[in-house]
């Protein structure tokens, strides 16, 4: 008879090998799943099954139509729009330029839901810009990075949707509206720290604030912006699912990109679609294989093992948060992000909700964990592309992060231990029926 302690030892040996030694992780997560079935002697019928199963959801239809809206407004002139409506309302300050950064982070995240889609877009004009302007290269390239962490916080998010779809009954729009407080406050704390550096360095300050300029730049840049309405609106008042609220906002951001703004054509539609698809090829196949090796961490009872032995260290919940939260802060500078909601809600979400935390709550917390691992060594996704624009190399780029890691801990921090900070708005709109 297969021994399930020697199964559970070879099927996560097996996969941080294969990680170790540079499989895509993907293919990681399949060949473990694949051999360790094997050897429980389990049909192999089952994996593809439990693959099919992982990917058959309407709710993650969701996923293809944000990333394509995203992609689309990217690439239809919005970004500009959004630098020239943050210059306006923030480009007086000293650093202003920092702080346009910050806020056009802020519009730009609530139409992409990426943090990689924000800095390569906003990056590519705001970088150039500030050291141009006398900003140090480190500095224009931390904050562009750092501030991109708000667009998976700001709905509409792609990872909220599949942290709502592996964690069962979570509300999308409760996700939705629980993420708006915490990727505000990581705006304001990155601002303030922004300011006090551009007074200590004496960075300039933009063009004086001017009302008439205000209202005719938020006058052009709203028809993007009205986007993130159609989706946020849509799904917390019950009139559309994520996935139609999804698809419409395609539809919109086509009429505003190629009619109003008139920045895109059917080549750069083209370009759109195949970087969309590079995208979700990507991200439906992790949630795939990610499926089956779900399935046997359950078939294994490693959930369960794993939540035994932390209550039966510590049954204090602010210990356990700590716990939980240094456990997604090292996978986070490891793997991908969709992989590590995949992999880690099962396991520990079920611990979340023993000790009183709200599974919308605890999604939030891990984004949370999860956006600041996108912007740290080794895997950061959001790190190479800052260092891909700007041109610095990476050990350096990773030093100069170290006071924005304080930033966006502080937020952390913030997010975990008061629960109010995110569940107000939820609760207030969406509240839960009993």
């Amino acid at each position: 008879m297969p021994n399930t302690t020697v199964a559970t030892a070879m099927l996560i040996i097996m996969f941080f090998g294969f990680i170790f030694l540079r499989m895509p992780i993907a293919y990681a997560i399949g060949v473990a799943s694949v051999i360790t079935m094997m050897y429980l002697q389990l049909p192999l019928m089952q994996v593809v099954q439990l693959m099919v199963k992982g990917v058959f959801s309407f709710s993650l239809m969701a996923v293809p139509f944000f990333i394509v809206s995203g992609e689309i407004m990217g690439k239809g002139g919005i970004s500009d729009k959004l630098i020239e409506l943050s210059d306006a309302l923030v480009g007086w300050i000293r650093g202003g330029l920092a702080m346009v950064n910050i806020v056009a982070s802020l519009f730009f995240g609530g139409i992409s839901g990426s943090s990689a889609a924000d800095t390569a877009s906003l990056g590519t004009i705001l970088i150039p810009m500030m050291v141009k302007q006398g900003y140090d290269d480190d500095f224009s390239t931390d904050v562009t990075m750092a501030s991109s962490v708000e667009g998976i916080l700001i709905p509409p998010s792609h990872n909220m949707v599949i942290y709502s779809t592996v964690a069962g009954s979570v509300s999308v729009g409760r996700l939705f509206l629980a993420g708006f407080a915490p990727g505000v406050c990581l705006g304001v704390v990155l601002m303030i720290y922004s300011y006090y550096i551009s007074v200590k360095r004496n960075y300039p300050k933009g063009t004086p604030f001017n009302v008439k300029h205000l209202l005719k730049t938020a006058g052009s840049a709203v028809w993007g912006m009205f986007t993130v309405m159609i989706v946020v609106v849509g799904v917390v008042a019950g009139i559309f699912t994520a996935t139609e609220s999804a698809a419409i906002a395609v539809d919109w951001s086509l009429i505003v990109s190629f009619f109003i703004y008139r920045k895109m054509n059917f080549k750069d539609f083209w370009q759109v679609l195949e970087n969309a698809l590079n995208t979700l090829a990507i991200v439906l196949i992790l949630i795939s294989t990610s499926s089956a090796f779900g399935w046997l961490l359950t078939y294994l009872k490693v959930p369960a093992m794993i939540s035994g032995a932390i209550l039966g260290f510590t049954t204090n919940k602010y210990l356990i948060l700590i716990m939980m939260n240094i456990l997604m802060l090292i996978f986070g500078t490891m793997m991908d992000m969709s992989v590590i909601i995949l992999v880690l809600t099962p396991i520990l979400l079920p611990i979340a909700t023993q000790i009183g935390i709200d599974p919308v709550h605890f999604g939030v917390i891990m984004i949370t964990n999860l956006g600041i691992g996108l912007v740290t060594p080794p895997v950061g996704s959001t790190l190479f592309i800052g260092a891909a624009i700007s041109k610095i190399p990476l050990e350096r780029l990773s030093k100069s992060m170290l006071p924005f890691y304080v930033c966006m801990l502080v937020v952390l921090i913030i997010v975990t231990y008061i629960p109010a900070f995110c569940m107000t708005l939820p609760n207030l709109i969406m509240p839960v029926m009993g």
